[in-house]
This record gives C-alpha cells, structure tokens and sequence, in this order.
C-alpha cells in the first residue's frame, strides 16, 4: 500500500467521527506538553486507533491525536512524537505531518528539548529555529515522490516562515520574554554527542542540538505547510566545559521553561492567519 492509501486510511478513521476542519497542527514536543490542557477539546483519539500509526515509546509522551479550540482557532494537537531512535523509519516519523496535511492544516508549530551549542546561550532559554541542519544520515522523502503530496525536489530556503518568526518575536516581547535566534541540528540518537561532535556542530554553525523536529518539517515544507519552530534550551553542550549529562535536570529545567512557551504559543495562535 502506496503513502497516500495509508493517509487516507487514517484521515477516514478520523473523519468516522470528527467533521470540523484544523487550521493549525502543533506538534507536542518537549516544552509544549502542557498545552493540550488549554485546548477546548472536542475529540481524542489514542495513536492505537489510527491505522498506520506508529506508538511513541517515549514515557513522557501520551500517543494522542487531540482537537479543538484554541486561542479561538481550530487545532489539531499531536501529544506524543516518533523518533528515528525508537526504531521508526523517517516515513513513519513523519506520518502524522502528511495526515494532519491531508485533513486542512496549513500552518504546523513544532517544539523539542535541545542542547544548547552557542556560548551566549544558558539552560532554560527558549530558542527561535530560524534554520537547520539535517545530520540524521537520513531524509523522509527518499523513495518514490508522490506528485499530489508534493514535489520531488522541495525548495528548502524558508522552512521555517519569516512571517510566523516576525509574530512569534512580537508575542514574546509583549510578554516580556527573551527569545534567542538559532539554528538546530538534528542528529539520529539516541546516544549524547561527543565534546568533538560539539566543537564540529558549532563550526558548522548550529545554536542547538536534538534528536528530532527536522524530518517533520521537510515533509511539512514538502506538504506546503507554513512551520513555526521552538527549542526549549535544556543544558549547555560547550566542548571545553562540558558536564557529564543529567536527564533529571534536564527535565526539571524543561518543566520550567513550559509555562513561558506555552503562553508564546497560545498567543501566537491567536493572531496566526488561517
């Protein structure tokens, strides 16, 4: 069965019983977890339900397709992520981009916990993706292209909007937060990365580093789909003064950066145009 009969599959599971149109997809990463609580929820539905689903096997993610109102827009809310370290292809990463494309979102916010690789950057920043860089040794659109879900060779200048940065830097100085600009770079994982992968990433010009968000927004950009993108800036990955990793900290200093992000969103969601 070719990509676009399992997008279908999923999209008429969906529609067995939800009939409303999303304007916006957000995917529930780390630092927006506590979003989904703002939303006026209308329908769940668990990934198990969904044919063609992966299951996130992640403990902090719930595995939910979640839709409502938020912020007085239409939203469809994916609480829960797939990671190309669980064992999923990219194509399955990316699978709920192409089912929320395929049921009216034109717009997808994106979130990650991320190390941050710029001097000027502390943990407990929020960081703007203003770019990236794909070292996942990895693309999702390897394979036949699909003509109808977008082109073979998507241009990749903007992948994440101007327009959506400009709001974003807007919303955070009305609300008194500082936003740091970044380019992220995604590696597979799931292990930390060396001091002289550090030194390297920061050559190459990357702020932030993680283990996820760039297959779902190349497969956004490759779907047409405007992309807004936070990284919760966890713990500070400087070569010459680095200390070992600890996963605990690093999930308490998530936690606190939670509210500010959420807040942003909210309120970048409100004045989106859809």
């Amino acid at each position: 069965m070719g990509l676009k009969e399992q997008v279908r599959e999923a999209v008429d599971a969906i529609r067995g019983s939800y009939s409303d149109t999303p304007n916006i997809g957000i995917e529930l990463g780390t630092g927006l977890g506590m979003l989904v609580e703002h939303i006026q929820v209308t329908h769940r539905f668990s990934y198990a339900e969904i044919p063609h689903f992966p299951t996130s096997t992640v403990d902090s993610h719930a595995g939910e397709l979640v839709f409502g109102t938020l912020s007085g827009k239409s939203v469809m809310a994916m609480a829960g992520r797939f990671h190309a370290y669980e064992g999923y292809s990219l194509q399955q990463v990316t699978f709920p981009i192409r089912v929320a494309k395929a049921l009216g979102v034109k717009s997808l916010i994106v979130s990650n916990a991320a190390g941050g690789l710029n001097p000027q950057f502390a943990a407990g920043d929020l960081m703007l993706i203003t770019d990236h860089i794909n070292l996942m040794g990895d693309n999702p659109l390897i394979g036949p292209n699909d003509d109808e879900l977008g082109p073979r060779y998507p241009d990749m200048s903007e992948p994440y909007s101007k327009q959506l940065v400009e709001l974003a830097e807007k919303v955070a100085l009305t609300q008194g937060v500082r936003l740091q600009r970044g380019v992220y770079v995604a590696c597979p994982g799931p292990s930390l990365e060396t001091r002289a992968e550090y030194r390297f990433m920061r050559t190459i010009g990357a702020d932030a580093v993680g283990m996820s968000t760039v297959p779902e927004v190349i497969v956004a950009v490759h779907a047409g789909l405007k992309v807004l993108g936070f990284s919760a800036i966890t713990d500070e990955c400087l070569p010459d003064a680095l200390k070992a990793a600890d996963i605990e900290a690093i999930i308490a200093v998530a936690n606190r950066i939670e509210p500010k992000l959420t807040a942003i969103v909210a309120a970048c969601i409100e004045q989106m145009e859809t």
